[in-house]
């Protein structure tokens, strides 16, 4: 029954029937509403809500999903329902098709070393257009973008012009076959290009003028992706390509590898954390180049930063300890490896130092942790009599809703205590789609009514619960860290055990 499909009036009949139709928010029912219409074929489903908003014309296959869509829009705006239902269809299980599209957390890496973007961006395989929308929030930068699937294509426009972007087109056709843009030299190239493919033209084009790097084999159909977006660079202008991480090391590039380095043409590479790919969770690197110009010097030196132990949901802004710019003429040996984890990992460290120092933190985290966890008694066994919608008392104006969460207005109501309950398992249920995806709606959680004294002992249980929280994640982290210099510098020879007996190698660490 995975991935089944249902009318959404048989779903309104059994939530209905069992109670739970005034707990599924608009937004769920609306994504229902275009899955029962549009099946598969979602893509026309958002091209079509997004057609709609721009239009103010709905030629919907089903009334309701326009007057839904138009009562989220007023509580919000067009563009934000529009991506709230990208986010959906970016995470259902049930896409197909996931070449077509960059996660959330992709998009906000590549953002965060792009830095700030103008002139003109371009993405040669653009797909739904998450990447060009993702970096660029100023509506005067020029989007260029292709995508060899015309319904996509299309998507990626109307999200465009539904986002304020006035100067987007997206041409239509495969782009190392048929490049649409030939004349096109962008300030900033992004790709998140498709991966292994197995035929990417390569006897079709072996005189092609952008193999300047040289002609990348059969299985390097990535290399032919980077000099594809290369070419396409203006002088001083930036490429950033994401990379499946083997090519870093594979044999069969190692000469495109080292004219890459040789030329001073590759600038950083960053190594991302697990999960931040659609169909795979293998690591994936970021590479960054530069093309030439007259005003700027070559690179001397290629940053390398190793990001795979850190959490895909946090900053992606590197550590110290996880950066390292090596010298062009280091990287070019008879491998030419790439893997930033290869080359941080030969830069002599202070192992004992830090051991000790993050073993000392860590340790004093946990004796303090004890104090945080709040002590609770038997309670009464059920809440759910008397209870109102945070939708309510918004309309009601005694609490506010933001990205932030819920916030009371007056006296008579706790905000710990309201986003306590906001956040309880049940109310996160309600905002969970039968396809999977997830997504926090915060009106349609329910609270219990209590007195406002009750509320406050809720409320000083649950801001001792998030610190708590904010605890323990801070020395999961911390941990991790213990344990990646202890095991490096055991490894490595820079450290070894500080009990080893009578017949020991000499005096404990501590001490040396």
């Amino acid at each position: 029954m995975r991935n089944a499909l249902f009318a959404p009036d048989e779903v309104e009949t059994w939530l209905e029937q069992h109670r739970k139709g005034s707990d599924v928010s608009e937004e769920v029912l609306l994504w229902q509403l275009l899955r029962g219409s549009y099946r598969d074929d979602m893509v026309r489903g958002l091209t079509d809500i997004c057609r709609m908003f721009i239009s103010g014309c709905s030629e919907m296959p089903d009334p309701e999903i326009a007057e839904v869509a138009y009562s989220l829009a007023g509580q919000s705006s067009p563009a934000e329902v529009v991506a709230a239902l990208t986010e959906r269809f970016v995470d259902s299980s049930s896409r197909v098709g996931s070449e077509q599209v960059s996660t959330r957390r992709l998009v906000r890496a590549v953002g965060e070393f792009a830095g700030p973007v103008d002139g003109t961006v371009f993405d040669p395989t653009c797909g739904i257009g998450s990447l060009l929308l993702g970096l660029v929030t100023d509506t005067s930068v020029t989007l260029a973008g292709q995508e060899i699937n015309l319904s996509v294509a299309r998507l990626a426009e109307a999200r465009a012009e539904l986002a304020g972007h006035r100067d987007v087109t997206i041409r239509v056709g495969d782009s190392l076959r048929d490049d649409r843009w030939p004349g096109l030299r962008a300030d900033l190239v992004v790709c998140d290009p498709p991966m292994n493919l197995p035929d990417w033209g390569r006897d079709d084009l072996l005189l092609d003028t952008r193999w300047e790097l040289g002609l990348p084999t059969r299985g390097e159909s990535e290399l032919a992706w980077l000099q594809h977006c290369y070419a396409h660079a203006e002088p001083g202008g930036k490429v950033i390509m994401v990379m499946p991480a083997s090519v870093a090391y594979r044999k069969a590039g190692r000469r495109i590898r080292a004219e890459l380095v040789r030329r001073g043409i590759l600038t950083q590479i960053v190594a991302l954390p697990p999960g931040m790919a659609v169909s795979h969770a293998q690591p994936v690197h970021l590479w960054m180049l530069t093309r030439p110009s007259a005003h700027e010097g070559v690179t001397t030196a290629v940053r390398m930063v190793d990001l795979t132990a850190n959490d895909p949901d946090e900053s992606f802004e590197p550590e110290p300890h996880q950066v390292e710019d090596v010298p062009l003429i280091d990287l070019l040996d008879e491998a030419v490896d790439l893997t930033p984890a290869h080359h941080i990992a030969k830069r002599t460290t202070d192992h004992l130092a830090e051991y000790l120092a993050v073993r000392e933190t860590l340790l004093s985290g946990l004796r303090q942790l004890s104090d945080t966890l709040p002590p609770l008694a038997l309670g009464p066994g059920s809440l759910d009599g008397a209870a109102v919608r945070i939708a309510d008392l918004a309309r009601a104006k005694l609490v506010e809703v933001s990205d932030a969460g819920v916030t009371s207005t007056t006296d008579q109501l706790d905000t710990d205590y309201l986003r306590g309950f906001a956040a309880s398992t049940a109310n996160a249920r309600r905002s969970t789609s039968s396809s999977g995806s997830y997504r926090v709606d915060t009106r349609i959680a329910r609270v219990p009514q209590m007195e406002i004294a009750d509320q406050r002992h809720y409320g000083d249980a649950f801001r001792s619960l998030d610190e708590f929280e904010r605890r323990v994640r801070e020395l999961t982290s911390l941990s991790e860290q213990a344990i990646a210099l202890a095991r490096d510098g055991l490894t490595s020879g820079t450290l070894r055990p500080d009990q080893l007996g009578t017949k020991g190698l000499g005096a404990p660490l501590h001490e040396t």
